[in-house]
């Protein structure tokens, strides 16, 4: 998470290629032509964000002597929660897909205990590569046992959430996950999840999927309380449990999906397995690992080379990742963002708390914290090891020609340049 994250590197590079000006009749011994820029230098206009959720005003699609009056129909608070998109920066440019979901936009499936609300491929067509969903439970509540076709990582917001689980080998695990912890449950292993009673409120949690089109409603569930044994025979389902068919009368007849339940004892144990207990615990106490201090915040990453289960999906906050596509999810404080899709298309677009972004790999982004107060956000990567290009260092450890060749940047600027990766920058002091 991303803390007091003032401003962040400009992953966006302006075509600004220095070469000498024609001459007619220069003598050998005249002084050395002035460079001249071979397209126009990029423009100095303010574009800054003009105002935020909360100003108090009736905003206008105006920026500078640009646009004009909205005089038609107006959702006010929309366009004070999208202040970019009404009236964008001068330095946006051509098509870029929607890149913003909230997930106050979702429908909300609500059940006895809990509720669950998604994002996926079908609201956000750009997000090909990973889903979410944002899940509650009361205290008790549990989310029934079920396995995934895909990777499933979670982030507790709220609350402490038991997790159990059984790989293919036979070996159990029983963990809970507190408020800022993680769990990671790779694609096929049966799960369960049920919140305790630590709080009043039960918990609160992020999930995510390692597949843009994964759907709640669309998941395999081991049901023995729920869907599945219903739509089997009862004789034989007798026959694989080896007892009385009686044994099944109260199955339930549909799937329980999200339900009430008695909370787990804070002493809970897994049933001692022959095969023993997974090798890596599918847990990782995120909450208790120290953050790294910047000069614009502070941040954590974590991925495969600490938390060992996780491999398909690593998280950090950075502004660049080469290979990667990027899911976010903003916690708290407002933010900006800007993408760069090549070929001149940029747009920027702003995030609240509950907002989900995504960024496709090689996309030049910056993330900007354009609120008064702490701006906290979770950025998810499929990989199994997070990985990043900065662009401070990246033109630190370029020869300083091609550099001013590039950006007509002073010899002074480029000297200036950090050659270690800052991952979050504060405004110059």
């Amino acid at each position: 998470m991303a803390k007091g994250l003032s401003t962040a590197l400009i992953s966006l590079l302006f075509a600004a290629i220095a070469a000498s000006a024609p001459g007619s009749d220069v003598s050998p011994t005249s002084a050395a032509a002035s460079p001249s820029p071979t397209v126009p230098y990029a423009s100095d206009d303010p574009n800054a964000i003009l105002w935020l959720p909360g100003s108090g005003i009736t905003p206008e699609a105006e920026r500078g002597s640009l646009g004009a009056t909205v005089i038609g129909p107006q959702n006010v608070p929309i366009d004070l929660e999208n202040a970019d998109l009404l009236a964008p920066p001068t330095t946006d440019n051509g098509d870029v897909p929607n890149a913003k979901w909230p997930m106050g936009l979702s429908h909300n499936r609500l059940q006895t205990g809990g509720w669950a609300r998604q994002q996926n491929i079908e609201v956000m067509p750009i997000a090909t590569a990973m889903a979410g969903v944002n899940m509650r439970l009361e205290p008790g509540a549990i989310r029934e046992l079920h396995w995934h076709k895909t990777g499933e990582w979670a982030y507790v917001i709220k609350g402490n959430v038991q997790v159990t689980g059984v790989n293919t080998k036979g070996q159990n695990f029983l963990g809970t996950a507190n408020a800022g912890d993680l769990w990671y449950f790779p694609a096929g292993i049966p799960h369960s999840l049920q919140a305790t009673n630590d709080t009043v409120d039960g918990a609160e949690f992020l999930l995510v999927f390692d597949s843009g089109s994964f759907s709640e409603d669309a998941t395999f569930l081991v049901k023995y309380l729920s869907d599945w044994l219903p739509h089997v025979p009862k004789e034989v389902i007798a026959k694989n449990f080896q007892t009385d068919i009686s044994a099944f009368n109260n199955i339930p007849s549909k799937e329980l999906y999200i339900f009430p339940a008695i909370p787990p004892p804070s002493n809970q144990q897994a049933p001692e397995s022959p095969q023993g207990t997974v090798p890596y615990p599918f847990t990782y106490p995120l909450s208790q690992v120290p953050v790294t201090p910047l000069s614009g915040g502070s941040v954590k990453v974590v991925d495969s080379t600490v938390f060992t289960v996780s491999t398909t999906i690593a998280a950090a906050e950075v502004t660049w990742h080469p290979t990667q596509d990027e899911w976010d999810f903003f916690l708290e404080g407002s933010a900006r963002i800007t993408l760069f899709a090549s070929s001149s298309q940029a747009r920027t677009f702003d995030f609240q708390a509950g907002d989900v972004g995504y960024i496709p790999a090689s996309y030049g982004h910056y993330v900007e914290n354009v609120g008064n107060t702490t701006l906290k956000f979770l950025e998810i990567f499929q990989t199994d090891v997070y990985q990043d290009v900065s662009l401070a260092q990246w033109l630190a450890l370029t020869p300083p020609e091609l550099v001013k060749a590039h950006l007509g940047l002073s010899d002074e600027t480029i000297a200036a340049l950090n050659k270690t990766k800052q991952i979050v920058v504060g405004p110059l002091s």
